[in-house]
């Protein structure tokens, strides 16, 4: 499982990030879109250097070489903006890629740089209420030809829905809303492990 960090900065947050490390947490998205270059630097320094290389960066990829981050996430309108040549640059420098897409149309189309994309949202988004997709995911992903890179089901994942997620096709589920909206972060994030692990 995949968990995107919340896109401000919340209470104890850098605790709760080294309590989901020790969870077992293997990817965790750090998707701060307004921070500054230096608040990137201050937060990635406050993240203990045994778990900087399960970190992924959407912002400041030149910060990622220092901290010993290998790997960064593409947004749509980077990806569009990044010409396959940097792709392939980035690759060869040993990074580990990934990007989102809106529709099995691109997600076909993705360079097969990419080690796996973000689709969504699949369900009703927990983080934006009313924010949902009118995508019939079941039917979408059976057309799937696309299996060099694996597709990540984003949005309203919660513990009941992850079964639902992972039997549309798709190969794993990412966590937002269900971890930073919750009173109990860690304990959301244990039951949805072990619904995923035993799926």
């Amino acid at each position: 499982m995949i968990v995107i960090s919340n896109p401000t900065p919340i209470e104890n947050e850098n605790y709760l990030i080294h309590q989901l490390f020790k969870e077992g947490l293997q990817l965790f998205h750090v998707r701060k879109p307004d921070f500054s270059k230096a608040e990137m630097k201050a937060f990635l320094s406050e993240i203990k250097s045994d778990y900087r290389q399960n970190l992924v960066l959407h912002s400041h990829y030149q910060l990622a070489s220092a901290f010993g981050i290998n790997r960064i996430h593409f947004t749509e309108k980077m990806r569009a903006e990044t010409s396959e040549e940097c792709l392939k640059e980035w690759k060869g420098n040993r990074f580990s890629l990934s990007t989102s897409i809106h529709s099995m149309t691109d997600f076909e189309k993705l360079s097969d740089v990419f080690d796996y994309a973000f689709f969504g949202p699949v369900f009703e988004s927990i983080s934006k209420p009313k924010y949902a997709s009118d995508i019939d995911f079941e039917k979408e992903l059976k057309q799937r030809n696309n299996n060099k890179t694996a597709l990540i089901a984003l949005g309203g994942i919660t513990s009941e829905r992850i079964k639902t997620a992972l039997k549309y096709g798709f190969d794993d589920v990412a966590l937002l809303g269900t971890i930073w909206n919750s009173n109990n972060p860690i304990e959301n994030y244990k039951l949805c492990q072990q619904i995923a692990l035993s799926y």
